[in-house]
């Protein structure tokens, strides 16, 4: 369970985590967050009398159990290997209410601490909200429902972390480390329960590396991989200095959707938060696509090979020519060059490394316009998805050619 004050990271990295337990071929369930649900609706603690707000967190801690109780049976008789992620866990509740309310809760409902606690969720991670150490980065405009100041934020944080004290698995992620790294060390923290050997991908030093590959091989060259489908569309924005897109990645037709916003750099770091999304959320969503940009299709073939996790993605029609025939290969690592390069797959023809190259961003590959025509071409990258780092849009000629796997300029 992911458990953490607004601007914790949470939302983001419940979406990280989901995509990575999905490349790795499990199914990921995510439990929304019941007071969410609930507080979208029109209630406002303001408004409510003691008497309201104990029976409120009483119905909520009800609805949430019941929410649970469904994805748990859902994952039991799951014949995949199940990740079940909460969105926030039934000790949350005693974070808002007096201890002498929250334990008559307890006993009308035949509860127990022990119980809800520690046997409830296998893993307990705290995000710990930027309102305590990342001041900077502390905003609400992305939670509807909640205006936390910066105080009442810090207060909720540390309320909301002693409610677990005492769970056998409780991690705390900190804002030590930047929020790249805070949120690999989340993933990681969940790799380690579960005793799954990622290398160095999740290492605070890993970076993203990229390569041109000439062709796809055929399948029986490679080792077990899961391909899923993968569509992105860029959406209009109200400043240049911002960038939002859509994914949707799924196989056989069952689909996942994401809305990623990347903010203008805060400290020299750019603020980028991931969220999941229903069907209906992404298609009203759809309307406002940039029609400066084609929507890129992608099989995206992910697999081990000698302890290194790789992604394919192969660049697929309709497209811009530029993107024809287009197979990068991706990995994050923390190793040396050399030592890396041993690792590639030797089944895969490597042209040559592309890291760092504007040629090769998703946002630049899909600009409608020509490169020596477009004022759009974005010449510098930076972040997890190696696109345009917000606000770096130049002017300057530039022409590359796609051929034969190749983007030469």
């Amino acid at each position: 369970m992911i458990v953490c004050r607004p601007c914790g990271g949470k939302t983001t990295g419940q979406s990280r985590l989901c995509t990575f337990f999905e490349n790795l071929g499990w199914k990921v369930y995510r439990v929304p967050e019941t007071a969410n649900v609930l507080l979208s609706g029109g209630i406002k603690f303001s408004e409510l009398s003691d008497d309201e707000a104990h029976k409120f967190q009483e119905n909520l801690l009800r609805c949430m159990l019941q929410i649970e109780n469904t994805f748990f049976e859902l994952g039991e008789s799951c014949d995949q290997d199940c990740l079940i992620i909460c969105d926030r866990g039934a000790m949350d509740a005693a974070a808002y209410i007096p201890s002498n309310k929250w334990d008559l809760i307890m006993k009308e409902n035949g509860l127990n601490m022990v119980d809800l606690r520690d046997n409830r969720y296998n893993q307990i991670i705290h995000m710990v909200s930027a309102a305590c150490g990342a001041e900077d980065f502390y905003t609400t405009e992305d939670h509807t429902s909640r205006r936390e100041d910066v105080s009442l934020a810090k207060s909720l944080d540390v309320k909301a972390s002693a409610s677990w004290i005492g769970h056998p698995y409780f991690d705390v992620i900190d804002n030590s480390s930047d929020f790249e790294n805070k949120i690999c060390r989340m993933i990681a923290a969940v790799c380690q329960k579960l005793g799954l050997d990622t290398g160095d991908r999740l290492a605070t030093n890993s970076k993203k590396r990229k390569w041109l590959v000439k062709y796809l091989p055929d399948d029986q060259l490679f080792p077990p991989f899961q391909d899923f489908d993968v569509v992105h569309n860029y959406l209009q924005t109200y400043t240049k200095n911002m960038q939002a897109r859509l994914r949707k990645r799924g196989q056989k037709g069952h689909w996942n959707y994401t809305h990623t916003i990347r903010r203008p750099r805060v400290r020299g770091q750019v603020i980028e938060v991931k969220t999941q999304l229903s069907h209906r959320d992404y298609v009203n969503l759809l309307s406002q696509k940039d029609e400066t940009h084609y929507p890129i299709y992608k099989k995206r073939r992910c697999f081990i090979h000698y302890n290194q996790y790789f992604q394919l993605d192969i660049y697929c029609k309709p497209c811009h020519k530029r993107c024809e025939g287009l197979v990068l290969l991706e990995t994050y690592s923390a190793l040396e060059d050399q030592e890396l390069l041993d690792r590639l797959p030797k089944f895969l023809d490597i042209e040559s490394e592309v890291t760092g190259n504007a040629a090769y961003s998703m946002f630049n590959l899909s600009l409608v316009e020509d490169w020596d025509k477009s004022k759009n071409f974005c010449h510098y990258l930076k972040g997890p998805d190696e696109d345009l780092s917000v606000g770096d849009h130049k002017t300057n000629q530039v022409s590359y050619i796609h051929t034969n796997g190749k983007l030469r300029k």
